[in-house]
């Protein structure tokens, strides 16, 4: 399906589809941005294999986050404190919020992430590079 770059018009993606980066034993799927949004609204799938962690405990200032798990379980940090959210399971993050993600199980686990107001992709250039340069 082809993906459409103006807020104006519908977005169709099958499964998979997307703008895809490595991150080690994590694979983000970017589905919308900021120019597809006008900048309202960012929404990205991220992949994590077995036994693996996610980006690292951090906040967004002005950004709110929601997840919602696709597959399996994930254990999220929300605050000081870690739960584990199974498939079908909804968070929602404050800006301002430490939060963080990763993969305690045998099996490969998803999550969709919608970050409001738009413009986490642009994080993502320098995101790859530390996943390159710090090989898990």
């Amino acid at each position: 399906m082809k993906h459409q770059t103006s807020h104006n018009e519908p977005i169709i993606l099958a499964e998979g589809e997307g703008r895809k980066y490595n991150c080690g034993t994590m694979t983000p799927i970017f589905k919308a941005d900021e120019n597809e949004t006008d900048n309202r609204y960012s929404i990205s799938e991220w992949w994590l294999e077995p036994n693996s962690d996610g980006p690292g405990a951090h906040l967004h200032e002005a950004n709110d986050e929601v997840f919602y798990v696709l597959d399996g379980t994930i254990s999220i940090l929300v605050g000081d404190k870690w739960i584990k959210a199974n498939k079908g399971a909804f968070i929602r993050i404050p800006a301002n919020t430490m939060h963080d993600f990763k993969n305690e199980t045998e099996h490969k686990t998803g999550v969709l992430n919608f970050f409001t107001p738009g413009g986490f992709e642009r994080n993502m250039p320098s995101i790859v590079q530390w996943f390159e340069e710090n090989p898990s």
